[in-house]
C-alpha cells in the first residue's frame, strides 16, 4: 500500500507507558526544522505545491483563528510534501502600519513623549528597534503548533525585497494611469490621525439622537432631520426628489441656514428618497459620501468644518468644541431659535468605527492617493467567471462577486509615519515626480524638492505578497518555480481586505497569471455556543494555555474536526480534551499492538494466507485512504477528520484489535500473518493521520517503522484491495457482540463480568469467529447445570445465556413492567392528541411534529421492552 523508501532502523518497541506531548513536541519541531524537512528547492525537478501564509501583524499574538488556519494549511502542505511535491509554504509578517505605529506611540506616551517629539526619521528607527524586540513572537507561536514553514524564505512587508517590489508595482501603476491624487470623501479617524480605507471600518449600532429641525423662513420653511447636528455648519444645501409635490415651490430658491450668516439653495436630486423622513435632506458635502456626491452634481462648494482631531474650526461659539461637544451646543442654541420640531434618544443607527481604536470614524473631505480599480477590478472578477481561480466552496463566489463588481477606488494614503513611504516627489516648479526602484530622487530639499510625507495602505503592500515574496520583480528561480500559487487558505472575512487585492496587483504585475489556483475559505472560529470570541468577553481563549494543557496534536485535531468549507468553527475545551483523549487512545493502542506482534516487517502476506478478520482490516483501510484523498482535494476538513477518527478508534483499535487478542494469544502462523497486518494498518494509519497530528504520530511511526521521519515518508495509496465478503462477515460479528452487550448494558451486568454462554453459530459464517466474540463479550463456554435463561436470536445464530447466577429476575420483570407501563401511557396520548382533528387543525407544524416523534419513541421502547420481558427467564 506504500513503498517506504527512507533509511531504516530496526524497529523497537520502547516506548514510555503514557503519551507527554510537553516532553516530545518542540524537541520534535526543532529537529524536524534542524534536517531541513521544510525547505524548498527551486531546482528540483519534482512538481511544485505552493502556499504563501495570510501575513501575520508583526504585533500580533497567536489566536484560536491563526491556529485554525495555520493547521489547515500544515495539513495541506505535510500531505502534498508526503505525496512527492515540491512543496513550498512560505512563511512572513505585515508590518501593519497603524497597529504597530500605535504600540510605539503608546511606549513613547508611557515616556511622557509624543512620535512630534522625535524626527520623522527618529522614530521609524524607534519603530524598528521595537519590531526587533517585540514583534514577530507569533512567529515563535506557530513553531510551537508545528507548522512546517520554510523558515529560510521567512520575509516581512517592509524587508528590502518587499520595498522594491512596492515602489516597482506603485511606479508602474502611476505611469499606467491607474494611481491617482485627488479630493475626495473619505474615512477619518480623529483618534489615528489618518484616512482609513472602507473595509477598514467596523459599523455597529449605537444609541445616538436623531433631530428634526426648520431651515428657512416663513413660507420657504423646510424640515430635515440628521444624527449629525454638528456637521450643519458645513451645508451647503438642501436636498430634495425632483418629483416630490411638496417641495417644487422650493427648488432653486435660496433659504436661510440657522445659526449662519449663510443662505444656501435647495436642489433636485434624484438620490432623496421621498419616502424616508420628511423627503428633505441637509447636504454637506465635506462630511457625507453621498453629500459630496451631490455636490458634484449641483456643483456646491465644499465647506470644511472640523480638523483632523473632530474639533470645529468655523463659526465663532462653537470654535475649537470637540465634535460631540459641538452636537449638543447646536441642537441647545437651535433649541433657543425655536427650530427644534422633534427629537428622538436614544436612536439606535449604525456607526462606523476604525477597527483599530475603536474612534468613531468621521467622513472628511481630503486631498488622498487612489487606485483606479475598474480595469483591474475587471480582470480580478474574470479570472473567477472563466475558471481560472475556483472559489470554494463556490456559494462564497456570489459575496467576491459583489465586492469586485462594484468597487470604488482604493485610497491608498496613510497619514502615518510607519509604512512604504508614497514614492512621489514634488518640485519648487510644481513638478510631480514617481521615483521607482533604483532611481534617485530628482532633487534635494535644498533645491526645493519634497517628497510626499504620506506612507501606503498596509494592503498594499500585503497585496504583492504571493510573487513579491518570491524575489518579484526580479526573475528568480523561486518565481518561476513557485509561482503562481497552488492554493490561499483564508477566512471568507478578508475576501474584501486581502483576496481580491491580490488578484487585482498579481493579474496586472504578473501579466495576467493568478496569484493562486484556488481560493479555500474558511468560517471563524466561535465558542461553543456559537459566539464570536473577543478579547473585551469572557470567551476569548489562548490556544497557547490549551497546547500547555492537552499538546498541540490535540488542539490541532480540534479545529480540523470543526473545519467544514466556509462554515464558523465553535471549539469548546470538552473537545479539545475528547481530541487529546484520541491522541493518548493512538499512542496506547499502537505501543499495545506493537508489544503483541505488529510489525512492518517482511512483504505483506497473500490475501488467502488472511483471516476474514485480517482481509476485513485491509478492505476498510484501503477505502479509508481513499475517502481521505477525495476529502482532503475538496477541502473538506471535519470530513478527513470523522473518517480517520472514526477508523481509528473505531475500526483498528475497537474491533480489529480485540478480535484479533485470540489469534495473538494463540500464536503460531495465524498470529505472524496478523501481526504484519496490523503494522500495515498502523503503518498506512499513522501516515494518513500525521498531516493533522503530526507528532504522536511521526514518534510511533519512527518506533513502529525505524523510518527517519513521517514528514519526508510517502503519502499512502489506495491499493485497490477490497473483500466485500469479508466486509459482511464482520459485520454480522460487530451485530452479534453489539446486541449482547446492549442486552448485557440493559440488565445491569458489568462489563468485566463473566457469564455462560451457548453458541449457536451453526450455517453462519460466525463459525470461525466463536472464540473473538467469547473473548470479547466475556462468555464463558457453558457447564453443567447450564440453563438458558434468555436466547438472543442475532444474525442468523443464537446467543443463549445462562443469567440464573447474575440478575434478581423478579425484580428486573418488575421493573421492565412499570417502564413498559409508562411507555404505553406515553403512545396512547400521543395518538389521542394526533387523533383530535380540532387540536390538529390549530397546532403549529413543529408542535405536530414533535408528538409525532413522541410517538415513534414510544414505539420503539414498546418493543425493546417487550423484547427484553421475552429473553428472562420465567419465574
Amino acid at each position: 500500500m506504500t513503498e517506504n523508501t527512507q533509511q531504516q532502523t530496526a524497529p523497537t518497541t520502547e516506548l514510555p507507558t503514557t503519551y507527554a506531548p510537553a516532553e516530545v513536541e518542540g524537541k520534535l519541531y526543532e529537529r524536524w526544522v534542524e534536517r531541513g524537512y521544510f525547505e524548498a528547492d527551486a531546482k528540483s525537478e519534482k512538481p511544485p505545491y505552493t502556499i504563501v501564509i495570510p501575513p501575520p501583524n508583526v504585533t500580533g499574538a497567536l489566536h484560536l483563528g491563526h491556529a485554525f488556519q495555520v493547521t489547515l494549511m500544515d495539513a495541506l502542505t505535510r500531505r502534498k510534501r508526503m505525496q512527492g511535491f515540491e512543496t513550498l509554504w512560505l512563511p512572513g509578517m505585515d508590518h501593519a502600519g497603524i497597529a504597530t505605529q500605535n504600540k510605539v506611540e503608546q511606549q513613547l506616551a508611557e515616556e511622557g513623549k509624543s512620535r512630534h517629539d522625535l524626527s520623522r526619521d527618529q522614530f521609524v528607527e524607534r519603530v524598528w528597534q521595537w519590531k526587533d524586540e517585540y514583534g514577530g513572537r507569533i512567529l515563535g507561536q506557530l513553531r510551537r503548533l508545528g507548522a512546517g514553514l520554510d523558515w529560510s524564505r521567512e520575509r516581512f512587508t517592509m524587508d528590502e525585497g518587499l520595498s522594491k517590489a512596492v515602489q516597482k508595482i506603485f511606479k508602474d501603476l502611476y505611469e499606467d494611469e491607474l494611481i491617482y491624487r485627488a479630493e475626495r470623501i473619505i474615512n477619518w479617524c480623529p483618534r489615528c490621525l489618518t484616512a482609513i480605507s472602507d473595509i477598514e471600518v467596523e459599523y455597529q449600532d449605537d444609541a445616538g439622537e436623531l433631530v428634526s429641525m426648520t431651515y428657512g423662513e416663513g413660507e420657504d420653511t423646510i424640515v430635515v432631520a440628521t444624527t449629525r447636528a454638528e456637521t450643519m455648519l458645513g451645508d451647503t444645501a438642501v436636498a430634495v426628489h425632483p418629483d416630490d409635490e411638496r417641495y417644487k415651490h422650493l427648488v432653486g430658491k435660496q433659504i436661510k441656514l440657522p445659526l449662519t450668516d449663510r443662505t444656501i439653495p435647495v436642489v433636485a436630486d434624484t438620490h432623496v428618497d421621498p419616502e424616508f423622513g420628511t423627503g428633505a435632506v441637509k447636504v454637506t458635502p465635506a462630511h457625507d459620501p453621498n453629500d459630496f456626491e451631490i455636490g458634484r452634481r449641483h456643483d456646491l462648494p465644499s465647506l470644511t468644518v472640523m480638523d483632523e482631531h473632530g474639533v470645529i474650526t468655523v463659526h465663532g461659539p462653537f470654535l475649537g468644541l470637540d465634535r460631540f461637544e459641538a452636537r449638543s451646543a447646536i441642537v441647545g442654541a437651535l433649541k433657543e431659535q425655536g427650530r427644534i420640531v422633534a427629537e428622538k434618544r436614544p436612536y439606535m443607527h449604525s456607526v462606523g468605527h476604525c477597527s483599530r481604536c475603536k474612534t468613531t470614524v468621521e467622513p472628511r473631505l481630503s486631498m488622498q492617493w487612489w487606485v483606479k480599480v475598474g480595469p483591474l477590478a475587471q480582470a480580478a472578477g474574470d479570472a473567477v467567471r472563466d475558471g481560472s481561480v475556483e472559489i470554494h466552496p463556490k456559494e462564497l463566489s456570489k459575496r467576491y462577486f459583489d465586492w469586485v463588481d462594484n468597487m470604488h477606488d482604493w485610497c491608498i494614503s496613510r497619514q502615518l509615519w510607519w509604512g512604504h513611504r508614497i514614492p512621489i516627489w514634488y518640485g519648487p516648479e510644481g513638478q510631480v515626480v514617481c521615483v521607482g526602484p533604483d532611481e534617485e530622487p530628482p532633487g534635494t530639499e535644498a533645491e526645493g524638492w519634497t517628497q510626499d510625507p504620506d506612507v501606503l495602505d498596509t494592503w498594499f503592500s500585503s497585496g504583492l505578497w504571493p510573487f513579491s515574496t518570491l524575489g518579484w520583480p526580479e526573475k528568480t528561480p523561486d518565481l518561476a518555480k513557485f509561482y503562481s500559487t497552488d492554493v490561499l487558505l483564508t477566512g471568507h472575512d478578508i475576501i474584501f481586505f486581502w483576496v481580491a487585492r491580490m488578484m487585482m496587483f498579481g493579474l496586472y504585475a504578473m501579466d495576467g497569471e493568478v496569484p493562486f489556483k484556488t481560493v479555500a475559505l474558511t468560517g471563524l472560529v466561535r465558542d461553543e455556543f456559537g459566539k464570536k470570541m473577543s478579547k473585551s468577553n469572557p470567551n476569548a481563549v489562548d490556544p497557547l494555555d490549551w497546547m500547555d494543557a492537552y499538546g498541540s496534536d490535540a488542539v490541532r485535531f480540534t479545529l480540523a474536526k470543526g473545519a467544514n468549507p466556509g462554515a464558523d468553527v465553535p471549539i469548546g475545551e470538552d473537545w479539545v480534551q475528547a481530541s487529546r483523549n484520541f491522541a493518548n487512545k493512538i499512542w496506547n493502542a499502537t505501543r499495545f499492538a506493537m508489544m503483541n506482534g505488529a510489525t512492518i516487517e517482511g512483504p505483506l502476506p497473500d490475501a488467502s494466507e488472511m483471516s476474514a478478520t485480517d482481509r476485513w482490516i485491509l478492505s476498510r483501510l484501503n477505502e479509508t485512504v481513499a475517502q481521505v484523498d477525495a476529502y482532503y482535494e475538496d477541502f473538506q476538513f471535519a470530513k478527513l477528520s470523522e473518517s480517520l477518527y472514526h477508523f481509528a478508534w473505531d475500526e483498528v483499535f475497537a474491533w480489529y484489535v480485540e478480535l484479533s487478542k485470540t489469534t495473538f494469544f494463540a500464536g503460531g502462523e495465524g498470529a505472524k500473518v496478523s501481526g504484519r497486518v496490523l503494522g500495515e494498518v498502523l503503518d498506512v494509519m499513522l501516515r494518513l493521520l500525521h498531516p493533522i497530528v503530526p507528532f504522536v504520530t511521526d514518534t510511533l511511526w519512527t518506533t513502529l517503522t525505524g523510518g527517519e521521519s513521517l514528514v519526508i515518508a510517502d503519502w499512502p495509496e489506495d491499493s485497490g484491495f477490497r473483500d466485500k465478503a469479508a466486509e459482511q462477515e464482520i459485520e454480522l460479528v460487530q451485530r452479534v457482540v453489539t446486541e449482547v452487550r446492549r442486552f448485557r448494558k440493559e440488565q445491569g451486568l458489568q462489563d468485566a463480568q463473566k457469564v455462560p454462554a451457548r453458541l449457536t453459530l451453526d450455517g453462519t459464517p460466525l463459525v470461525a469467529h466463536e472464540a473473538a466474540i467469547r473473548q470479547i463479550l466475556r462468555l464463558q463456554p457453558e457447564g453443567e447445570g447450564f440453563s438458558a435463561t434468555a436466547s438472543l436470536p442475532i444474525a442468523g445464530a443464537t446467543v443463549a445465556l445462562d443469567l440464573s447466577g447474575t440478575i434478581d429476575v423478579a425484580a428486573e420483570r418488575k421493573r421492565l413492567a412499570k417502564d413498559l407501563a409508562a411507555a404505553e401511557k406515553e403512545k396512547a396520548q400521543a395518538e389521542a392528541k394526533l387523533g383530535n382533528e380540532a387540536f390538529l387543525a390549530k397546532a403549529p407544524d413543529n408542535v405536530v411534529d414533535k408528538i409525532k416523534g413522541r410517538l415513534a419513541k414510544a414505539d420503539e421502547d414498546i418493543a425493546r421492552i417487550q423484547n427484553q420481558l421475552a429473553s428472562l427467564p420465567q419465574a
